[in-house]
């Protein structure tokens, strides 16, 4: 694939950063515009001397179109991985006017932006959670009709409709990345995921267990109809994730259609549980737990069919459980309160 110069919103992020490093190491160039509103400047440094190579940072909002039409403008950009939004379900209930004016209103200026500089490769980042609460599992690209039950999750639909119609008129090619439960570290450990506040995900609420930052973990019902009660759930290393970034990016081109959807997971489903002993072997010594009554809204399983990812994008899952975890302890035991604030 020819040598591109990509710009990643929201590449300082957890996901964000992990697919900066990854497309310099395939050859490309990489410019990021981000805001910190949910990771640090720190990040940036880690960045440059994990790759070897300066990574320009723009820090403004996308919703400002002023600034994102001065960015295409003054840059040279071939394509653009769109991570930049706000992601808390929760917090989406809580503020949904933000989330819908965030999410889309920077989705809008960036498209925008492109539009007029002749830029027309998008790669997004989207959600499992927009096949919503009946899709049979395993999930699978041509499901219809999309929905999700918050806020957030009904922001990424509406992104993936105004997306695709875009591209049907002729004006984009995007692959709209569908994420199962990205977890996992930088094999180096000096980058990872640091959720601002309470940690809304299974993962780093047990690795901040094992670190000793909390008590002891939550598990949200143990009565499922799955093999040991707990939820089950398609857990993705963020280093395979990162990599279906740049197999998307790489074949945006030559897609059957101007937008497509890829389903970015395991194609396995593991369970609480599961991952819960899994951290263990990584820590070597148990993690402090206890069951509590089921959260409203989470479903006892689910997990993706990847099969259209392996065979149109020559990509799949490479890492495993054990992987992810041991990947997580190295970060989190190095890095116990995350990144610096500066």
């Amino acid at each position: 694939m020819a040598r591109m110069r990509v710009l990643v919103s929201g590449g300082t992020g957890y996901i964000g950063s992990h697919t900066v490093l990854k497309l310099i190491e395939s050859g490309h160039e990489v410019l990021v515009v981000d805001d910190f509103s949910n990771s640090k400047p720190s990040v940036v440094g880690r960045l440059e001397e994990l790759s070897g190579t300066h990574v320009p940072v723009h820090g403004f909002d996308l919703t400002d179109t002023e600034k994102t039409d001065q960015l295409f403008g003054s840059e040279q950009i071939d394509a653009v991985i769109h991570f930049a939004g706000l992601k808390a379900v929760g917090e989406s209930v809580a503020k949904p006017l933000e989330y819908y004016a965030n999410n889309i209103g920077a989705t809008f200026s960036l498209v925008n932006a492109m539009r007029r500089h002749g830029v027309h490769r998008l790669v997004f980042s989207s959600s499992a959670t927009v096949y919503g609460d009946h899709a049979p599992v395993p999930y699978r690209e041509d499901y219809e009709p999309l929905s999700a039950a918050s806020p957030y999750g009904r922001s990424k639909v509406m992104i993936e409709h105004v997306l695709s119609d875009v591209a049907a008129a002729g004006d984009l090619r995007v692959a709209l990345l569908r994420y199962f439960n990205p977890v996992g570290a930088h094999p180096s450990g000096a980058i990872g995921e640091d959720p601002q506040g309470i940690p809304n995900n299974l993962m780093p609420f047990i690795a901040q267990v094992a670190v000793g930052r909390r008590q002891k973990l939550s598990v949200f019902g143990n009565d499922y109809p799955t093999a040991d009660g707990t939820c089950e759930r398609d857990y993705i290393h963020v280093e395979d994730l990162a990599a279906g970034h740049v197999a998307a990016l790489e074949h945006v081109d030559a897609m059957a259609t101007p937008a497509r959807a890829f389903n970015l997971g395991s194609g396995r489903g593991t369970s609480v549980l599961e991952l819960l002993h899994a951290f263990e072997r990584a820590v070597g010594r148990e993690i402090p737990h206890e069951f509590v009554g089921r959260r409203a809204g989470d479903l006892p399983a689910y997990w993706a069919d990847p099969t259209r990812a392996d065979e149109e994008l020559g990509w799949r899952t490479e890492r495993s459980i054990d992987d992810m975890c041991a990947d997580v302890w190295l970060w989190q035991s190095a890095n116990p309160q995350g990144y610096p604030d500066a």
